[in-house]
């Protein structure tokens, strides 16, 4: 075969290969909105009550005894924690990323010259090392957190 029309195959193939993912991507929406229509307020507890009773049917509870329902309980709370602590620590470093774009803009606006430091972040400062005549600089509040520093 020639080049010239494998090239041709190619783009064919390609081209159905992008269709078929345009149908199948306007296919999942209308299945995502029918399902978000479909859970009603009603069958929403209608599937809490019925999924219930199936559970209570298969009496899990008599295998797992109490001190493992207090373990399963920690575990969740604890991951619970810490997706909200994520979910925080995420909009913290968005709110300081906007707040270094605006104090950024208005150091250009007023004409100063020189680097902004990033919001959050404070000067190192330096401390004299003894006998040596460099100077070093202190640990930032992070580094001084952690008991390795990687210097």
């Amino acid at each position: 075969m020639r080049f010239e029309v494998l090239r041709q195959r190619v783009e064919r193939a390609e081209t159905r290969v992008e269709s078929c993912m345009d149908r199948a991507y306007s296919h999942r929406q209308v299945f995502r909105e029918a399902w978000r229509r479909g859970w009603t307020p009603g069958r929403i507890v209608v599937a809490g009550l019925l999924s219930g009773f199936l559970v209570g049917r298969a009496e899990p509870l008599s295998k797992v005894g109490g001190a493992r329902w207090l373990q399963m309980l920690g575990t969740v709370s604890t991951m619970l924690a810490s997706l909200r602590a994520a979910a925080a620590s995420e909009e913290a470093g968005e709110a300081a990323d906007a707040a270094a774009d605006v104090a950024a803009e208005a150091a250009v606006q007023s004409g100063a010259a020189g680097p902004v430091p990033a919001a959050g972040t404070a000067p190192a400062a330096t401390v004299a090392a003894p006998g040596d005549g460099q100077r070093v600089r202190a640990p930032s509040p992070a580094e001084a957190a952690t008991e390795v520093s990687e210097r």
